[in-house]
């Protein structure tokens, strides 16, 4: 079965000699993860783990109607973008400074990773930990090295002992699990390009700590279709391996929800 197959979060680096994540998610609940730097050994583990689907930390795509990162008269957000700054999902803009970088490079890797049949899809690490209600790395890391021992996951690698990086890939895995189970959002329009983020329920099988545990916390139910046409952001739709789930709601006009993107559109940051 496809969504028994393995997956792989990878948490990646704009340059090579910094650390890019690895984490290998097998359809039994087992994950390594490990430290990798250049991209043809990046390639080389993605191959050999043979992964069903690959998830990376890095913008897949450009805005409709930038040709370039280097041209400075196209536009800077994509409708996924867009959608993270109408969740109030703090993210760097793509065309910001070292984040040329990493979406040249993540383009180009993705690109290579495509012509050899792997499927690869853009995931988000902060956004998915946002959603699950869980510490961002750059907040809490040992909250979140916590919340991520706590999963049902049989970890091959020291969980003490992981970098950021590392948990950061292992948060995409998941995101790559749900994926295949269906159970994923797709944002964004997919003419430009799709961001995934983890969709309804537990991100993998149970907690091991105590039946009191309160779930991740979840998106509240809204009528989707409607809340993109008032933010003037184009209709979404979910390919078959992509699942659907609910988008938190927002009140107000539609003018207030514009004035209310542009102010903090200007001090959005992708951690």
């Amino acid at each position: 079965m496809v969504a028994r197959a393995p997956v792989v979060g990878l948490d990646l680096a704009g340059r090579a000699h910094r650390s890019t994540g690895f984490c290998l998610l097998a359809g039994n609940g087992t994950a390594r993860t490990l430290v990798l730097h250049d991209d043809d050994d990046i390639v080389r583990r993605c191959r050999s783990s043979r992964p069903g689907v690959v998830v990376i930390d890095a913008p897949l795509s450009l805005p409709v109607g930038r040709r370039t990162l280097e041209d400075r008269g196209g536009p800077h957000l994509r409708a996924c973008d867009r959608e993270l700054l109408l969740r109030r999902i703090r993210f760097f803009p793509l065309t910001l400074g070292p984040m040329r970088l990493l979406t040249a490079r993540g383009i180009e890797l993705a690109a290579r990773l495509g012509t050899t049949g792997f499927t690869v899809i853009e995931g988000y690490p902060g956004g998915a930990q946002d959603v699950w209600g869980i510490p961002r790395k750059g907040t809490d890391l040992d909250g979140l090295r916590a919340a991520i021992a706590r999963l049902g996951i049989r970890f091959l690698s020291d969980v003490g002992a992981m970098t950021h990086d590392e948990l950061d890939a292992v948060c995409l895995a998941l995101v790559g699990r749900q994926f295949l189970e269906h159970r994923a959002e797709a944002l964004g329009d997919p003419a430009e390009g799709l961001l995934y983020l983890p969709g309804q329920g537990r991100p993998f099988g149970p907690f091991h700590a105590g039946a009191n545990d309160a779930e991740p916390s979840r998106p509240a139910r809204t009528n989707g279709a409607k809340r993109r046409r008032r933010a003037g952001l184009p209709g979404t739709t979910h390919p078959p391996s992509a699942g659907r789930s609910s988008s938190p709601s927002y009140s107000g006009a539609a003018s207030s929800r514009r004035r209310t993107l542009r102010r903090i559109s200007s001090r959005s940051e992708r951690e």
